[in-house]
């Protein structure tokens, strides 16, 4: 036998060593910390049965669904209901409007509660910050359907403080709002600002209560500003946690809610405020539609369109900041 087929063979020999030595380490340490590994199974199981098992449904998006024969014996018609989706008058305009409003709602909401949240760290009256801090929390525990009644109310032009402040300013009565197609966007996205900004804040005054105080002595001895000490230190810190958020959110950019949508919908606003998801609702759920497959087809659709501009964000945020997901 050769040198080099003697070092190929100790090469193998030890490869195999180190494959054993390892898996007997790891089967030491599961044994050591059965418990933790124990208390894992559960939340791997409950998603296992609560998650993925479900997901076998999702095939009634490739088939054209009866009740009567199931899903197993409905019949397999392929992408026909992607393409039908694709072919729709109403596919450009559905995706366009929850395109437009997710992204809207992403600009106008994110970077508020960062503001909120430094605005807040800097105040050093803590009675007045506490009550600032309570004055914002409460708007998010509002229901969705109190919410929209608030703005119906609101903003009617007969009975409502807007319609009230129009006859005393201009002494007639209001455009109706609620019926503009082009004010339903940011109506829709500022009441949900102001519903969630406070509440959103929550998890940047945890990360800003971790700053080091002595770096904000230092640079109080080197003549730092407020400001400057929340740009230059208070930021930094919570930019880690905002990339993440921000990655988040442009994972979940298709998903507009529903319920606020729908409930703020009307005929008069219909060409800005249908979305995806009240599409859906209407042509697979309502009696006019009961297409089962073509709406499950078009929120599979929805989810992938997700996922993709999930892995997309995460991956540039990687290449540019270090910070990700995975």
């Amino acid at each position: 036998m050769t040198n080099s087929a003697r070092s190929g063979a100790a090469m193998a020999s030890d490869k195999r060593a180190l494959r054993k030595r390892g898996r007997a380490f790891r089967l030491n340490s599961v044994k050591r910390r059965w418990q933790l590994f124990l208390f894992l199974l559960i939340p791997v199981v409950w998603v296992i049965i609560f998650n993925y098992v479900p997901m076998v449904g999702v095939q009634i998006a490739f088939r054209k669904y009866k009740i009567r024969d199931g899903i197993w014996g409905s019949k397999w018609v392929g992408l026909a209901h992607f393409i039908k989706f694709f072919n729709s008058y109403q596919f450009q305009r559905v995706l366009i409007n929850t395109i437009r409003v997710s992204l809207y709602s992403l600009v106008a909401g994110f970077p508020l509660p960062i503001v909120l949240a430094l605005c807040m760290n800097a105040l050093t009256n803590q009675r007045y910050k506490k009550f600032v801090q309570t004055l914002t929390y409460i708007p998010h525990f509002i229901s969705t359907v109190v919410m929209v009644g608030m703005i119906v109310q609101i903003f009617n032009s007969t009975t409502g403080l807007y319609g009230r402040l129009g006859m005393i300013f201009t002494g007639q009565r209001p455009d109706d709002l609620l019926s503009q197609a082009s004010v339903f966007p940011h109506m829709y996205v500022w009441s949900g600002v102001w519903q969630g900004m406070g509440w959103s804040s929550i998890i940047y005054m945890a990360a800003l209560s971790s700053v080091d105080a002595s770096l904000h002595e230092a640079a109080e001895i080197d003549g730092a500003s407020r400001f400057q000490r929340c740009i230059y230190i208070d930021f930094p810190c919570i930019l880690p946690t905002a990339t993440i958020l921000l990655i988040m959110n442009a994972g979940s950019i298709m998903s507009v809610g529903f319920e606020k949508v729908f409930l703020m919908q009307n005929s008069l606003n219909l060409s800005t405020s249908e979305v995806i998801s009240t599409y859906v609702y209407k042509v697979s759920l309502t009696a006019s539609g009961n297409d089962f497959s073509y709406g499950t087809a078009i929120g599979l659709f929805n989810s992938l369109v997700n996922m993709a501009l999930l892995v997309l964000v995460n991956f540039i945020s990687k290449r540019v900041g270090e910070t990700s997901l995975w």
